[in-house]
């Protein structure tokens, strides 16, 4: 039993790893960067926190620069501090993942940043003899919860599925629990290379990793669309700045350049080849849980983003784009008059728009949510005092708060991860 840290135990990656070496009987600590930030701390901090554990595993990573967290900060300077750091606590093992591709002269930041620190190990001859170092350079990983995965799954469930970029884009997924398991070998010493290119046996385009998975989560075959390179480059230049998923130009550039390499070196870590796509999935097999949040996953934004849009549309016809009278009117009906008919109407009308701002800016949703069916509830308790007329129109303008506060505990639930 090794007394094992995992710096990104929180993330996708480090939660199956973490999981793994439970269920191998390690002591092991899962690290968020709340407990370890390798971006800030420096190494006399790091090696206080290192402190009596015999292998450190690096997980931590990025997709897109985060203010502070920047690629540089995460995936070079970081590893090199916490490197260092382990060396001077005396920890025996540092496993670091990197990825497929990386290499200090990359075309892509992540590239860069990620060979830097692999350069940096590679010439750390002084600190070799004391701390055993192995570097893991993954393909696409491929399991529940994963970013990658969770956006591919949504494009399986689409009634056409999109084909992006060349033929020639090729890749080799890992399904993440061959990597959580060679993780284990690698934390029980066993003999392998410095550095292994961790992919699967089977170079794939995203089309057919997507064809897979829409398989996996029992959909019948379905038609595809050749998504166009213009169309393409726009979308990942929205998904780099706003998303956290793979839609973004790095990722693009990389799977342009191909991100295939031999699995042999995998294969002698293991003591076996690395399972293919389908049969690793066929262990878990896809659910209805599976198929809902898949269908969800595009659905969620443009809920979240139409209850916005409609509270900011009430807010600004309740401050004047509705005719004014006609609103006292109705304030009248249920006996407002006067200063406090006009408290109620402006006072509204800016609760609308402040709860409509903050859900299209997507600030606290859920408390927002909350919030929002309060303040429908406090509205419709008030309704009652209106004609029979309004309750019976046709448009049926107050009934709909019940599909309406429906679809907010629809987003309250999906927003509330």
């Amino acid at each position: 039993m090794a007394r094992v840290l995992v710096i990104g135990g929180t993330g996708f990656i480090g939660r199956h790893i973490v999981g793994r070496l439970i269920a191998e009987a390690h002591a092991v600590s899962a690290a968020g960067r709340a407990e370890v930030d390798i971006a800030r701390d420096d190494v006399e901090k790091l090696e206080i926190k290192l402190a009596g554990f015999e292998v450190v595993v690096n997980c931590a990573g990025l997709v897109r620069n985060q203010g502070a967290n920047t690629m540089d900060a995460v995936h070079a300077e970081g590893p090199v501090r916490l490197f260092t750091a382990c060396a001077a606590a005396g920890v025996k093992r540092f496993i670091h993942i990197s990825a497929l591709g990386a290499a200090p002269q990359g075309e892509t930041d992540y590239q860069r940043s990620k060979g830097t620190a692999e350069a940096f190990f590679a010439d750390a001859d002084p600190y070799g003899r004391r701390l055993d170092w192995r570097v893991l350079r993954p393909s696409v990983v491929v399991g529940r919860g994963g970013a990658s995965t969770t956006w591919l799954l949504a494009s399986a469930t689409l009634p056409i599925l999109p084909r992006i970029g060349a033929d020639d884009w090729r890749f080799q997924p890992i399904h993440v629990d061959d990597l959580a398991e060679l993780m284990a070998r690698l934390v029980e010493g066993v003999e392998s290379p410095r550095m292994i290119d961790v992919v699967g046996p089977e170079p794939m385009t995203a089309y057919e990793l997507t064809r897979i998975l829409r398989s996996w989560l029992g959909l019948q075959p379905t038609g595809a669309i050749r998504i166009p390179d213009r169309l393409l480059a726009l979308a990942t230049q929205i998904g780099g700045r706003f998303t956290s998923g793979p839609l973004n130009p790095d990722v693009m550039k990389m799977l342009a350049r191909g991100n295939v390499s031999d699995p042999g070196p995998l294969t002698m870590a293991l003591g076996r080849p690395p399972r293919d796509l389908r049969s690793a999935l066929a262990r878990e097999p896809g659910s209805y849980a599976d198929r809902v949040a898949a269908r969800l996953f595009f659905v969620r934004p443009m809920l979240r983003w139409s209850l916005a849009l409609l509270w900011i549309a009430t807010g600004l016809l309740s401050f004047g784009l509705y005719p004014i009278d006609k609103s006292y009117e109705m304030l009248a009906a249920i006996g407002l008059y006067g200063p406090l008919a006009a408290a109620a109407l402006y006072g509204g009308a800016a609760i609308d728009l402040a709860l409509g701002a903050a859900l299209l800016r997507g600030f606290r949703p859920v408390l927002v949510g909350w919030l929002q069916l309060a303040s429908m509830a406090a509205f419709t308790l008030l309704a009652l005092g209106l004609p029979t007329e309004y309750w019976l129109h046709p448009f049926a303008p107050i009934l709909k708060n019940l599909p309406i506060a429906a679809a907010i505990l629809v987003m309250i639930a999906l927003e509330a991860g």
